[in-house]
């Protein structure tokens, strides 16, 4: 039995063409340009009024550009510059009012240590005592005093600062316990500029300590007025 045969299909391809586009003829557009009557754009060939319209399309963005739109825009510019600017300082403004308390109860305790620390500044009537304190310091440590000179106070801005310039004789160890009795007194009393050296007739091994004592005390009233009328006078002068 035979099987039954298929059909034979021809295909033929043919090749499209595509459309082809117009030339540009330069010399004709170039010619349409004459010979145009400026009173009558409207009799004017399609070539020109195209290129008068693009003309004047391209001449108004630029004059609106110049004239308007830069300005617009430098505005926006900057108002989205302080819209930023705002916003952080208002993320600035809420943190510190969400921790506010936590501010305050730090103050708190700057104030409470201030005043522990300035307890420990003498008024101007007890740096007698202080300096008494301190001569017998060195007195009950067997040293002797061969110089016990206070110097001129140096104001500062609440404090007045008060350098002693002192001379002791007597062996290493009394100077170090002297610095620590110095170091224990109720009072802020410190030791600065020391040198230790051996006199050149000294033949019991006893040593002089040059060194500047300071102590500090706080200014009262009367002394913090007169140093903000001079602050004020001072910069009244510039």
């Amino acid at each position: 039995m035979k099987s039954p045969s298929l059909p034979k299909l021809n295909f033929s391809f043919q090749k499209i063409k595509s459309p082809s586009l117009p030339k540009f003829d330069f010399k004709r557009f170039i010619d349409s340009f004459r010979n145009l009557n400026p009173n009558d754009p409207g009799a004017w060939p399609e070539a020109p009024r195209i290129t008068l319209l693009i003309v004047l399309f391209i001449g108004i963005l630029t004059a609106g550009w110049a004239l308007d739109w830069r300005k617009g825009i430098e505005a926006l510019d900057r108002s989205k510059e302080q819209e930023v600017n705002l916003k952080r300082e208002f993320t600035e403004k809420k943190s510190r009012s969400i921790n506010l308390d936590l501010y305050k109860q730090q103050l708190s305790e700057i104030d409470r240590a201030f005043g522990v620390l300035l307890k420990q500044l003498p008024s101007r009537s007890e740096v007698e005592s202080l300096l008494i304190e301190i001569n017998q310091s060195g007195m009950g440590r067997g040293l002797q005093f061969e110089l016990f000179k206070p110097n001129p106070e140096i104001v500062r801005d609440f404090y007045a600062e008060l350098p002693i310039s002192i001379r002791l004789t007597g062996n290493y160890h009394d100077f170090g316990a002297f610095a620590s009795d110095i170091s224990k007194l109720s009072r802020i009393v410190t030791l600065a500029n020391i040198s230790i050296a051996a006199p050149a007739q000294a033949r019991d091994g006893s040593l002089i300590m040059n060194a500047t004592t300071r102590t500090f005390r706080y200014l009262d009233e009367e002394e913090l007025a007169a140093q903000r009328r001079a602050q004020a006078n001072q910069r009244g002068r510039r």
